[in-house]
């Protein structure tokens, strides 16, 4: 594969194959780090939330027009700065892929981000209820279970996945 995303084409005629190297990197990354943190089985309703949340948070964090891979400096902190609790993640993440569509890159790689975002947004786990404890510092009960959108389950999978890395 060429690193300017296609396979044997310059991109703007020859009908080149289009390779989402950006998207397909940030999810590598995030594969690794969500093995690494073992938290969750592969291939969990739990890790495919965590996967794509932390896949969203570092495609998206980068500038739309980066080299893909220029993540590999190590942005953990600006990963983990996204990801914490008490950020909105879901805002951030529409305001990044509107931009981004807005500066015409609807490519491959944004066509990736926004499907992975409509199933975290759309797709509904029925977890433990993290926020509805009664004592903050206390343990989790988790027979006490309501339905939540993914990325609500993904999102801090993908941040302890990162302290853990």
């Amino acid at each position: 594969m060429l690193p300017e995303s296609t396979n044997g084409a310059n991109g703007t005629s020859g009908g080149g194959l289009a390779v989402p190297m950006a998207w397909l990197c940030a999810e590598y990354l995030a594969d690794e780090v969500l093995r690494a943190a073992a938290l969750v089985a592969p291939g969990s309703l739990e890790y495919r939330a965590g996967l794509q949340a932390l896949a969203l948070t570092v495609h998206l964090a980068e500038e739309p027009d980066g080299p893909a891979g220029a993540w590999a400096g190590c942005r953990v902190d600006e990963w983990l700065r996204h990801t914490a609790y008490d950020r909105p993640w879901p805002p951030w993440v529409e305001e990044r892929l509107a931009a981004r569509r807005a500066a015409g890159g609807d490519g491959p790689d944004l066509a990736l981000a926004r499907t992975a975002w409509a199933r975290l947004r759309d797709t509904w786990i029925r977890a433990a209820d993290l926020d509805g404890r009664t004592d903050p510092e206390g343990p989790v009960d988790e027979a006490e279970q309501i339905w939540l959108p993914a990325w609500k389950l993904g999102l801090p999978l993908a941040h302890l996945s990162l302290h853990l890395r």
